[in-house]
């Protein structure tokens, strides 16, 4: 079975999915979509390094993540606004990424695959590292699941509880920058933070509960998946984008659901 390229195609799908799904809801109640982004565009920069030492693109795209996140908080804690800071590094780290990718010598490189992603091309290995990152970012999520959640609601409420909400940032950068690593492959860098942020937007009018609302993140991001791999096979569309535009469409589904869901005014 696994020797069908579509049937290793929606594996990494659905693999991506369960993993950006409570990650993402994170991303949207801490208001850190462009921190998303800039994460997603300093991988670029983490796949060159990979390139040119002959390593794991994974270990060199969080690598570089890590990195990044230390010079951020170098550079607001130097009086740096924080938008400012992250769209200096952001477009930094793709600018040299690009330009690494285009001087490493030996080495044949599919450029669009990495920005726009393959998931056609998905192989055996790729799919263990995906689901291996994926069980990976899941697990580190529900170990500080009520951490996290406590931190985000308030960082006072969290240090009363003897949480340190600077340590669980640190966790949550480094679940975000192992899902940029194993997305790469499905929908490239340039569309990683949308497939973070829509699911969990789209799951907000649905869910009740932040564990309802991970949860139906990861329905949605799944259904986008597969459905988006099944719309670019049959209109011979780019799988990548497609997936991104099914997600908005069902974004924009659950937003028409919600609005006409009765509130409750008692």
């Amino acid at each position: 079975m696994l020797d069908s390229f579509l049937f290793r195609a929606a594996l990494a799908g659905l693999g991506v999915a369960l993993a950006a799904a409570p990650l993402g809801c994170f991303v949207v109640w801490r208001r850190m979509a462009y921190f998303g982004e800039a994460t997603a565009h300093a991988a670029v920069l983490g796949v060159a390094l990979s390139l040119a030492l002959n390593m794991s693109i994974m270990i060199g795209v969080v690598a570089v993540a890590a990195a990044m996140a230390m010079a951020l908080s170098a550079l607001t804690g130097r009086g740096y606004a924080m938008d400012t800071a992250l769209g200096v590094l952001a477009h930094s780290a793709l600018a040299f990424g690009l330009v690494g990718i285009s001087l490493t010598s030996g080495v044949r490189v599919d450029l669009m695959a990495y920005l726009f992603g393959d998931i056609l091309a998905v192989g055996k290995t790729d799919l263990m590292v995906i689901w291996g990152g994926a069980a990976l970012v899941i697990g580190l999520l529900a170990w500080r699941w009520q951490a996290l959640l406590t931190s985000t609601l308030s960082p006072d409420l969290a240090h009363a509880s003897g949480i340190n909400p600077e340590r669980e940032s640190r966790i949550l950068t480094l679940a975000l920058a192992i899902t940029v690593a194993v997305a790469i492959k499905v929908v490239g860098v340039l569309l990683i933070a949308s497939l973070l942020l829509i699911p969990a937007a789209a799951a907000r009018p649905l869910a009740r509960t932040p564990e309802g609302m991970a949860l139906w993140a990861a329905v949605i991001g799944g259904a986008s998946a597969l459905g988006g791999l099944r719309i670019s096979l049959q209109l011979d569309t780019p799988t990548g984008p497609t997936i991104v535009c099914t997600a908005a469409a069902l974004f924009v589904l659950t937003g028409v659901i919600g609005a006409l869901r009765p509130r409750n005014t008692a």
